[in-house]
């Protein structure tokens, strides 16, 4: 066998960038809300996500140019990728922004997006043929219920109005669609022509709903500046990466029981960012989230039914 038929074989680098993944996705996803409220007293939220759509779009295209990725061969795989697209950048991340700037607390936008495990589980039986077991239905209540006492002292929906509600609604539909989609449709992906695709396709709904529904004032600011580049880069290219090849390489509950740590770890970036005290029912209901995650995560041996990526 000459070396070029050699079978590869993982170092142990690439194992433990493997099992530091999950831990790095829930890191970089948590800052997402922190750079929503760090942008949006500057920016309207559709034109906030306009302009990050059309930056990325550039980067990820001119970056397939250079690196040679392969774009999509027919119109299907173009409209699979677009949907995608609409559901995870442009529900998801338009349902935040807007519920946010309408003044939606963003511990309570983190709870219900927090659901989207749930609802994953749900859907995962009957589009994805993925069992989920008695135990993992344990895992996901107690992840839900440890999301409920993080945010237990933020909860005032009697100060919200359903319309910004509404909004964090829909995020949550978009994020759980464009997840189960993702692994049904997007397994053969190429990230970068795929993402530019993507971000091309939801750049669109932004601007028909900033110019009819925002001014398009912008007041450029250092805060600004620094939150649109950490949601290009860090974000939209770095943490939507690596969801997408969590999705290829796990089931799709399993993947979006990491979603339920995301509040917890908001949390705990905002006391450092932004001094928010913790309190003891918080950390207790970190703890019970860890666990809930665990048992969904840990010894996860059934697999999907067709459609394995």
């Amino acid at each position: 066998m000459t070396e070029a038929q050699t079978p590869l074989r993982p170092s142990s680098t690439s194992s433990w960038a493997l099992l530091m993944m999950p831990g790095v996705f829930v890191m970089l996803w948590s800052t997402g809300f922190l750079g929503a409220k760090l942008g949006l007293p500057y920016v309207e939220p559709f034109t906030f996500l306009l302009l990050r759509f059309l930056i990325l779009t550039v980067i990820l295209v001119a970056a397939a140019f250079v690196l040679r990725a392969p774009w999509p061969s027919t119109w299907a795989e173009f409209m699979r990728l677009g949907i995608v697209g609409l559901l995870v950048h442009g529900i998801y991340l338009g349902g935040v922004f807007s519920s946010i700037h309408a003044g939606l607390p963003a511990g309570v936008a983190a709870l219900i997006v927090g659901l989207q495990p749930l609802l994953t589980a749900v859907g995962a039986g009957p589009f994805l043929g993925e069992k989920v077991t008695p135990r993992q239905w344990l895992g996901l209540a107690l992840g839900l219920l440890g999301v409920a006492l993080v945010l237990g002292e933020k909860l005032h929906f009697d100060q919200t109005g359903l319309q910004a509600t509404g909004f964090a609604v829909a995020a949550l539909f978009g994020i759980t669609g464009g997840t189960i989609y993702q692994k049904r449709h997007g397994g053969g992906m190429d990230l970068r022509t795929g993402s530019a695709v993507q971000y091309a396709v939801a750049a669109v709904p932004m601007a028909v709903l900033a110019w009819l529904f925002e001014s398009g004032d912008i007041q450029w600011s250092g805060e600004l500046i620094f939150a649109l580049g950490w949601l290009v880069v860090v974000l939209s290219i770095g943490a939507i990466s690596l969801l997408y090849i969590l999705i290829r390489r796990g089931a799709a509950s399993k993947v979006a029981s990491l979603f339920y740590l995301t509040p917890a770890v908001t949390a705990v970036l905002a006391w450092i960012l932004f001094d928010e005290t913790l309190a003891p029912l918080a950390i207790a209901g970190m703890a019970v989230t860890v666990v809930g995650v665990a048992l969904v995560t840990q010894n996860q041996n059934n697999k999907p039914k067709g459609n394995s990526l």
